[in-house]
């Protein structure tokens, strides 16, 4: 059961509602219209509104169902993803036990197929009054392809409790002691939710799996200062580190955590996790279960729900797409899931198992073997260093599994804006750096066509901070693999004092800080900016907005903004048409003036050009010098050397 009273978690754990599954894909068939009418539909709520009473809950382990009532467990967090468990264990069979106290409750054991399909098990029936274990052995040998068990709880003429219940399985011995983990949590100026975060890796379930919880603190308010700080402290013991460093960036933070466990050499796993998390410890133990049944060493990554819609799934798990070389869900796939309006059983994609080629480090396991065989992360800041590792260990035969029941609650990436910020530096050269490593096509599929395409939507945007950071990150990229290491602290303070100079960067909070919005040209025919425009008019526009710009911009456009666009309305195709626009950022705290200049457009678009034909033309060299530095840059030696100012303990002190 969910670790407090929040109820907007209670649709991860508890379903009282009836399955109501969408329509199978081969009945919809292959129209497009229908496709898209029926991708709409299923994202509309099915659910009536019965709702689990927070009362109902009595325990992290019990629920009491009242009288009459069926309460479904075939929930994220409490059904059994079998299909899991039969492609990447050596479990073939499963014991349900459920322990429920009352006479008359049926406890039902239900499977569904890799289609969504429901088929019922086996059902048993409680006679006493007492505490009664019902017992279910299962096969995994049905599971190729996909699907779940669960079970139903139906109480009788009176209320039941739910008591406990757990899923076992009889493994040779040599894999029944269980692993240990080491945390690795980066932090940065987070010190209470850093703190908070420490405190629920403190309770006692999860201590026996507990080896060592490193935080490594790169800011300057520091969570030793947090006042949440002491009880964390307290809960841990001395199983946390707090090891203090310069800001290296996520990546630095987590090569310094992968570098210490291999060190102490003591746990099985690495587990790198934010820390402006969450966490769900149950789903911990999970992961390493997991990994220590796994039929070879196995990357175990968790799920991502939203901090502020908790129960909304980021997404189901991601990919490497290989011609774009762009991270991404399948197309099969839903992100943005909403299981408080379809739950598992109502939704058909869900019981497909789905294979991945990376997970996100706001919640990841990695065994010390694959860390020790393949090296530490890349020295990337941010951005592509999980993507590539799961790319490098996938090459080096150690597979990774996004693993349903295991989850954080994170901050949705939808909130943030770090396409056109100081990030999109970062978004560009890792992703280069990655294809160039990882790459299977010739000059890395669509990648370089890709990247000019959205260099010109940014200069067509007026974002010119953003498309200058682009060009810098290419230039980096052709400078080298060994540069990496050497500008991991320096690169970001270089990045955002480069920024301070463009309009588009400086950001502003109070609304009455830019002119007022004034025009020469009204809209045409009266037209505002709200309609999204078909795909013919988005290509029309994408031809003809490079040619606009080398008009000469509308004069009062200089003094006062045309128009202000909101963040959810700032594409390119809207954007392109004005002169200046006041734009709002996605987190709505702040805006910045676009204004447009058509030398800096001139020169922009001539280096653009320029850049993306040298990458095309010196790819192959490139791929090649980064491919043979790769053992160097990643290694615990070359890691040790970019750590040394802060490896004499007095950090630690």
């Amino acid at each position: 059961m969910p670790t407090d009273g929040d109820v907007d978690v209670l649709p991860l754990y508890l379903d009282p509602e009836e399955a109501n599954l969408d329509e199978d894909k081969y009945v919809v068939g292959g129209s497009r219209a229908a496709k898209e009418l029926n991708n709409a539909s299923i994202r509309q709520k099915v659910a009536t509104g019965r709702v689990v009473r927070p009362d109902q809950i009595l325990t992290r382990t019990s629920v009491r169902v009242p009288s009459g009532e069926n309460l479904s467990f075939g929930t994220y967090f409490n059904a059994f993803p079998a299909s899991y468990w039969r492609r990447w264990t050596v479990v073939s069979e499963v014991r349900l036990a459920v322990t429920v106290h009352g006479a008359g409750a049926t406890v039902i054991v239900n499977k569904s197929m890799a289609n969504g399909r429901q088929q019922k098990v086996e059902s048993q029936t409680t006679n006493g009054d007492g505490p009664t274990t019902l017992t279910f052995d299962l096969s995994l040998g049905p599971f190729v392809d996909g699907g779940w068990y669960w079970y139903d709880v139906v109480a009788g003429h009176g209320d039941v409790v739910v008591e406990g219940a757990e899923w076992s399985a009889e493994v040779p011995a040599d894999r029944a002691e269980p692993g240990t983990v080491d945390l690795a949590i980066t932090t940065m100026n987070r010190p209470d939710f850093c703190a908070e975060l420490l405190a629920q890796l403190g309770v006692a379930e999860l201590a026996p799996y507990l080896d060592t919880v490193f935080v490594m603190e790169q800011g300057t308010q520091k969570v030793t200062d947090s006042e949440r700080f002491p009880a964390a402290r307290a809960a841990l013991g001395d199983k946390l580190r707090v090891l203090e460093q310069g800001n290296l960036g996520g990546s630095g933070g987590y090569a310094r955590g992968q570098l210490e466990s291999v060190r102490k050499g003591t746990a099985t796993y690495t587990m790198m996790m934010d820390d402006d998390v969450v966490c769900e410890p149950e789903g911990i133990i999970r992961s390493v279960t997991f990994g220590d049944l796994a039929r070879r060493p196995t990357i175990v990554g968790g799920h991502m729900f939203s901090l502020y819609a908790k129960s909304r799934l980021h997404s189901f798990g991601e990919i490497i797409q290989p011609w774009r070389f762009w991270w991404m869900s399948p197309l099969d796939t839903f992100n943005d899931w909403d299981f408080g309006s379809r739950n598992l059983r109502s939704a058909r994609w869900l019981h497909k198992r789905l294979d991945v080629d990376f997970n996100g480090w706001f919640m990841c396991l990695v065994p010390r073997q694959v860390i020790e065989e393949i090296g530490l992360s890349l020295p990337l800041f941010i951005k592509w260093d999980d993507s590539e590792y799961g790319l490098r260990a996938k090459a080096a035969g150690y597979p990774t599994v996004t693993f349903p029941g295991a989850a954080v609650w994170h901050v949705p990436w939808t909130d943030k804006n770090d396409a056109v910020d100081w990030q999109a530096y970062f978004h560009l050269r890792n992703r280069l750096v990655a294809a160039l490593l990882h790459s299977t096509y010739p000059k890395g599929g669509r990648l370089i066509r890709e990247s000019l395409n959205h260099q010109v939507a940014h200069l067509v945007s007026m974002q010119y901070s953003t498309a200058e950071l682009r060009l810098m990150a290419m230039e980096d990229v052709l400078a080298g693999p060994h540069g990496l290491h050497d500008m991991l602290a320096t690169r970001l303070p270089e990045v955002n004092a480069f920024r301070k100079q463009f309009t588009d960067a400086q950001l502003q909070a109070d609304p009455d800080a830019f002119p007022s919005i004034r025009r020469e040209k009204p809209a045409r025919k009266g037209k505002d900016l709200s309609d999204v425009p078909s795909r013919r008019s988005q290509l029309i526009t994408a031809g003809l907005a490079p040619l606009r710009q080398m008009k000469k911009p509308r004069e009062l456009s200089a003094s006062h903004p045309e128009v202000e666009i909101r963040a959810m309305d700032a594409k390119w195709y809207r954007l392109a048409s004005f002169d200046s626009a006041v734009v709002s950022m996605n987190d709505g705290t702040s805006a910045a003036l676009y204004v447009r200049d058509r030398d800096r457009f001139r020169d922009l678009m001539k280096r653009t050009a320029d850049l993306h034909l040298r990458f095309r033309k010196d790819w192959d060299s490139l791929a090649a010098d980064y491919r043979a530095a790769l053992g160097d840059i990643t290694s615990p030696e070359t890691w040790e050397r970019t750590f040394a100012p802060w490896l004499d303990g007095t950090a630690d002190e």
